[in-house]
């Protein structure tokens, strides 16, 4: 059975989502895009957890299920504020639960913390040390893992208010961490280079806020299982046991790949910022460092190491961007619908166009630049302007449809007839 999963979402109660983003627009929307298994998202939220007793029921497996049979993991997000080491820390965490049993245990201790009602993601003020040792006191099956670990402000690596190491944010508890979650602005290429992660697991979600295929399983997780179970789940996670690879976008296109300073609209690579001290050129204040200088300063390997056991992965790029950067205009207009309905009713879900159709297949329901553009994707070549401070960063698709036409034009001179 193979499994692509998306573990990191959340719910309209969560702050900055779309008030629509409920667990029948989640079924939908993961099914087009063709991820067949989701996280719950912000299970300790009262009336989101209510929603999910109401709409998703338990069979023994440790995986919910929606009335339609479309399985769920029960996951959150919590975030930590406090102090260690003499400086300010703010982390973000996942929680997995096997049961909702075990979810209640969990959302007793945090009430016994602080409030759980006004956010999908609550804010507490007690150490990762603690947040892993009384969970691992709850349940061992519970898993905590640091959720887009690079990010500048929330990662447990972050550049603002991170740490340098795992040994150095949980000390003595680190070996129940098994997992970090990469995030967008960083791909396990870059995490290689870091020997302290050789034996943690390596996972990729999309951290949604709304349900549209653009967002749905950007970033994803690959399992190959006999059965889906919350066991076997876990021992992918722990032990890499049927974890095949992970879907990942380009490290650029995530909002903090490079350092830079949104309101001056100044982004600049690692080495172009050091030459100026990290400070804007603009407005003369020090930019937000990203996470490819980040990596910079904790590596211990040079680039292109592989360790041993690695898990691997795709660089795919969401098929609404592919289109945008074609025809221009919005990710939600009605031109680029048009464009990708045909796809999605030709090949039943994105995944399995942007994986698995082939050139001629594409060409069927596809314009010659998106079809190539859709093989380019798969093939890793799209390249990307990079995301700094908060902004995406955007696919450049000129160079491929360029390649495309002069690939035509020399078949053609050799009498192969239309490429398509």
């Amino acid at each position: 059975m193979r499994i692509i999963a998306d573990l990191h979402i959340h719910s309209k109660y969560a702050r900055a989502t779309s008030k629509a983003l409920d667990l029948e627009n989640l079924e939908k929307y993961a099914r087009i895009k063709g991820v067949n298994l989701l996280g719950t998202g912000d299970f300790t939220h009262p009336k989101w957890i209510e929603e999910i007793k109401a709409n998703l029921s338990e069979d023994g497996t440790g995986i919910l299920k929606s009335k339609n049979s479309f399985p769920f993991v029960l996951q959150t997000e919590i975030a930590l504020v406090y102090t260690q080491g003499g400086k300010g820390r703010r982390i973000h965490y996942l929680l997995y639960a096997p049961s909702l049993e075990v979810v209640k245990q969990i959302n007793e201790f945090l009430l016994s913390k602080g409030r759980v009602d006004y956010d999908g993601r609550p804010i507490f003020g007690f150490s990762s040390i603690e947040l892993v040792e009384k969970m691992h006191a709850l349940s061992s099956e519970i898993e905590v893992i640091p959720a887009h670990a690079w990010t500048p402000w929330f990662g447990i690596f972050g550049s603002e208010s991170g740490f340098d190491s795992l040994k150095e944010c949980f000390q003595e508890k680190v070996k129940l961490i098994h997992s970090i979650e990469t995030g967008m602005s960083s791909d396990p290429e870059m995490n290689w280079r870091i020997s302290e992660l050789d034996n943690i697991t390596l996972t990729s979600n999309s951290d949604l806020h709304s349900f549209w295929p653009w967002r749905m399983g950007r970033e994803a997780n690959v399992f190959e299982m006999k059965e889906l179970s919350y066991k076997n789940i876990l021992a992918a996670i722990r032990e890499r046991k049927g974890f095949t690879e992970t879907i990942e976008v380009d490290p650029g296109y995530g909002k903090y790949h490079f350092d830079g300073h949104r309101n001056c609209k100044v982004s600049m690579s690692p080495a172009e910022s050091g030459k100026v001290n990290k400070i804007c050129p603009a407005c003369r204040r020090e930019m937000t460092i990203g996470v490819l200088n980040r990596v910079e300063q904790l590596a211990d390997r040079k680039e292109g190491f592989t360790p041993a056991g690695a898990i691997p992965f795709k660089r795919l790029m969401p098929l609404s961007e592919l289109i945008v950067a074609l025809n221009g205009g919005t990710l939600y207009s009605k031109k680029n619908w048009a464009a990708y309905n045909p796809i999605l009713e030709k090949f039943g879900n994105e995944f399995n166009a942007l994986l698995n159709a082939s050139e001629e297949e594409l060409a069927k329901v596809a314009d010659e630049k998106l079809a190539a553009a859709i093989i380019a994707n798969r093939e890793g070549k799209i390249e990307v302007k990079p995301g700094y401070d908060g902004v995406y960063g955007e696919p450049a698709l000129g160079k491929v449809a360029e390649e495309k036409k002069e690939e035509i034009k020399v078949k053609q001179q050799k009498g192969l007839g239309e490429f398509f």
